[in-house]
Formats: C-alpha cells, sequence, structure tokens
C-alpha cells in the first residue's frame, strides 16, 4: 500500500549552526526605540520573456486539462483524453486492463460518468472507452512527426490519484523498439524529462500550444535503485500513432491496418535461451518459410533474441514486407538459419 508523506516546516527565528547561532537581520533602515522596526522588501522583476513563458504554461493547463480524464477501471487508476464530441477517450491499453465489460468510469471536473469499452490494441499499448450523453471537451493533437529535440514538453494526468497534475519537461529524444517488459514492444515513442508516474499513463504531453503530442506510457526504471523509476526518463507514444490507431477502433471496432510487421507464431519464454515457438499460423510467414512449433528463435537479423522482449524490441522496428534472417534451434538441436519477407499484422485487438 502506498503511503504519502508530506512533510512541511515551521519557520524558525534562528539555528544553530556549529555551535553558534544564525539570526535574522533586517536589510531596511534602522529604527528607534520607539518607533517600530522598519523592514524592506525586495521585489524581484522577471524578464519579460520569463513571464510571457510562465503564462503560455498555465495558457496550456487552462486549455487542455477539461480535456484530461481520470479512468477507473478494475486495474486501478488511469487518465485518459476525450478524443471527441462523441466522448470517446483514447488510454493506454494497460489502463484498462484485462475486462472488456469494467465497470470503467471516467471522471470529468467534478462529474462522474459510466463508459463502456470501444476497442483495444495491446500492441500499441491503446484502447478507447466511450461515454455516452455527456458534453466532454475534445483535445488539439498535434502531427507528431514536427516534433524536435528540446521541444518544451508539460505532462497533465492523475499520478497516484492525484487528479489534474501537472508536470514539465522537454522532448528529450525518440527511442525504437522501446519494451512494456511484457511482451509489447513499442515502434517509436518520444523520451521526456517530463516526470511521468503511475496514473499519468494515458494522459496527456502536450507542446506550448496546448496540443498534444504524445501519450505517456512508461517511465524508465534503474536496476541500481532495485528497480526504482529512473528520475526524468519518461516515454509517450506518439500522437499521431495514437490518431491512426483510435480513429481505427472508433471506426471499425478493432484496428485494420496495424502498419506492423507479423512473423505468424505464437511464442513464449524459454528462461533466456532463445524464444519457444509455441505454435506457427498456417499460410503465415513462418509457415512458408518451415517454421515449427518446437522451434527456437535466437536471433533476428543477427540481434540475439534471448527473451520475448528481445525479439519484439526488434520486430517492432522492422516493416511489413522486409525480408529478414533468423537464427534458430530446431527440436531436435540442429542449427539453422532461414530467410522469410515478414507480413503485416493482422487487424485486431
Amino acid at each position: 500500500m502506498l503511503r504519502r508523506h508530506i512533510w512541511w516546516l515551521a519557520p524558525l527565528a534562528g539555528a544553530a549552526v556549529g555551535g553558534g547561532v544564525v539570526a535574522a537581520v533586517s536589510l531596511g533602515g534602522g529604527s528607534s526605540s520607539k518607533g517600530r522596526p522598519q523592514t524592506s522588501h525586495a521585489r524581484l522583476q522577471p524578464a519579460a520573456a520569463a513571464l510571457a513563458f510562465q503564462d503560455a504554461i498555465t495558457a496550456v493547463v487552462h486549455e487542455l486539462s477539461p480535456s484530461v480524464v481520470q479512468i477507473q477501471s478494475p486495474s486501478g487508476l488511469g487518465s485518459g483524453i476525450v478524443f471527441d464530441s462523441n466522448g470517446d477517450i483514447v488510454t493506454n491499453n494497460h489502463v484498462v486492463g484485462g475486462s472488456d465489460r469494467g465497470p470503467f468510469t471516467v471522471t470529468a471536473g467534478r462529474h462522474s460518468y459510466g463508459a463502456s469499452l470501444v476497442g483495444r490494441f495491446a500492441p500499441d499499448d491503446l484502447a478507447v472507452v466511450r461515454v455516452s450523453g455527456a458534453h466532454l471537451s475534445p483535445a488539439a493533437f498535434a502531427d507528431s512527426h514536427q516534433l524536435s529535440v528540446g521541444d518544451f514538453a508539460i505532462a497533465i494526468g492523475n499520478p497516484l490519484g492525484l487528479r489534474s497534475s501537472v508536470t514539465d519537461g522537454i522532448v528529450s529524444a525518440f527511442r525504437q523498439g522501446v519494451s512494456e517488459g511484457n511482451g509489447v514492444a513499442l515502434p517509436l515513442m518520444i523520451q521526456t524529462s517530463a516526470p511521468i508516474n503511475p496514473g499519468n499513463s494515458g494522459g496527456a504531453l502536450a507542446d506550448l500550444q496546448g496540443r498534444v503530442i504524445g501519450i505517456p506510457t512508461l517511465a524508465a526504471t534503474d536496476p541500481e535503485l532495485g528497480g526504482g523509476t529512473a528520475p526524468g526518463i519518461g516515454f509517450a507514444i506518439p500522437s499521431n500513432l495514437v490518431k491512426d490507431i483510435a480513429t481505427q477502433i472508433i471506426r471499425f471496432g478493432h484496428v485494420v491496418n496495424s502498419h506492423r510487421a507479423y512473423l505468424g507464431v505464437e511464442i513464449a519464454e524459454t528462461n533466456g535461451a532463445g524464444v519457444l515457438v509455441q505454435s506457427v499460423t498456417a499460410g503465415g510467414p513462418a509457415a512458408k518459410a518451415g517454421l515449427k512449433a518446437g522451434d527456437v528463435i535466437v536471433k533476428l537479423n543477427g540481434q540475439a533474441t534471448s527473451t520475448v522482449d528481445d525479439l519484439t524490441s526488434v520486430a517492432s522496428e522492422l516493416k511489413p514486407g522486409t525480408k529478414v534472417t533468423l537464427g534458430i534451434v530446431t527440436k531436435s538441436g540442429k542449427h539453422e538459419t532461414v530467410q522469410l519477407t515478414l507480413g503485416t499484422f493482422p487487424g485486431s485487438g
């Protein structure tokens, strides 16, 4: 159970330092024994540019916050973004969890609503839920292809259940094949220094124009911190991918064109010795190349695939139609090299 401790400090008249005392000293004019002490309060004069920057941030928060909602599902609390005027809300698939029926509760401002699942696409960790009969405010989405490293980024969400929390940072980098650690690898992610905490998932990463540039999804972990969150390293799904997948889910109820490469196998772990092929889809790329259940994939295009995350991370960077080379160990223990052409991941949830 998470315990939040808020420490606050009482003002001190003086503090002992090295056996001495640090006293409060007036910086103003002197005082007579009969008059009240006079003090001078210095006032900072921030540069106009700094004040304009501050105003820009508050304007983004004012504009976008009504479009960022809290989602409660059987899996816990997360965030979502109002996608359109029909009450469709895009979020992370891991926010809605494994439940198709919910219950899901969406809280926007002071109001809470029941919501239903429209559809999900687990490979990109995206899902859409819908609130009917509510007048929600849709967010504007930017063209994430126009982003540059160094662009300012503002994260709005509900970390640790603290609704409408805001953090800021920059676009730190763009990363390919980022693994969630559960067999899901995301093809392209925005790395940001804006702090991302549990509950931020599914919320908004925005630019200074108040447009969504991405959905915060992951925070990096540091093995040297015992697997704790690495400060200043978070990841967001780019807005262009969000718009594409959410639009397909809303229009068809599922994804019809994932743009993802496809091997046509069901896979499992082997404790670091490669990726076990549990079954082969008839007519798929792997079947055409002669792969069989029981084979173990140990390399993809020369890169070691010791785990499922290794294989999905490498494969997520490849496009349908790409010719690849697989290093496999057959059920009989023979090492072979197989070439195949990747297909397109079937449209599904």
